[in-house]
């Protein structure tokens, strides 16, 4: 039996990892933020 799911665009897999990567992100956001005492804006030179 073949795989017919689309390699791209909206699938499962696709947004599955998409999900992980953003919820790691805000993670590691959150997680900077904190040690450095600054906010993300702060950080990267905008405020």
């Amino acid at each position: 039996m073949q795989n017919t799911e689309p390699k791209f665009g909206f699938n499962t897999f696709a947004e599955t990892w998409n999900g992980r990567l953003a919820m790691l992100g805000f993670v590691i956001g959150l997680a900077t933020e904190f040690l450095t005492g600054q906010g993300i804006l702060s950080q990267i030179g905008l405020m």
